[in-house]
């Protein structure tokens, strides 16, 4: 199988249904967002992690790929998607592994400057795309209907990787720099 198909030399690419669209349709920026995210989840997988981090990251990836299936899916032709979606067990696992890292962590009071070490940073970057695919994922919503699921789980999934970078900062025992506004007379 080539990489290369040329069919996208006119800025087209096709959906899973196989109609065209542009390359900079908000279909497409949303589930390449996605894709970008997914690359940073690896990324941070790939750093000295704990084994149960890791493997909730691998977990999450294949979701994504899920996920950016059915974003490149009109939804009117989802019954074409041989796949299984994003279930409330999806959420429900992120919301447990936030709770369980929660449990290690001290309270938090102020707001966090992002950074303290490389890898603390990643899982920084990745929230912050995770929240930009967010904000692209709404606005399809408003034109195509996206599953409630899949909205409601990359909501979740920011907050999971604010909580993982947290649990990371302790982990690697880099200080999490707490953000005070200055104050105006």
């Amino acid at each position: 199988m080539k990489i290369y198909t040329k069919t996208g030399d006119k800025a087209t690419t096709a959906l899973f249904t196989g109609k065209r669209v542009s390359k900079h349709h908000i279909r497409i920026e949303s589930y390449g967002t996605m894709d970008e995210l997914n690359s940073f989840l690896g990324l941070i997988r790939d750093q000295k992690i704990d084994s149960i981090s890791k493997q909730n990251l691998t977990i999450i990836q294949n979701k994504l790929f899920t996920v950016g299936a059915i974003l490149a899916t009109e939804p009117k032709k989802d019954n074409r998607l041989k796949i299984p979606r994003i279930l409330n067990q999806d959420i429900s696992l992120l919301e447990n592994q936030m709770d369980l890292m929660n449990e290690e962590l001290p309270e938090m009071t102020h707001f966090i400057l992002p950074g303290g070490h490389t890898t603390v940073s990643y899982c920084h970057i990745a929230r912050t795309v995770c929240r930009r695919a967010e904000r692209m994922i709404s606005y399809l919503n408003e034109n195509e209907p996206v599953p409630e699921n899949l909205l409601a789980y990359i909501n979740r999934l920011s907050d999971y990787l604010f909580v993982l970078a947290r649990k990371l900062s302790k982990d690697l025992q880099a200080e999490e720099v707490k953000w005070i506004p200055e104050k105006l007379d």
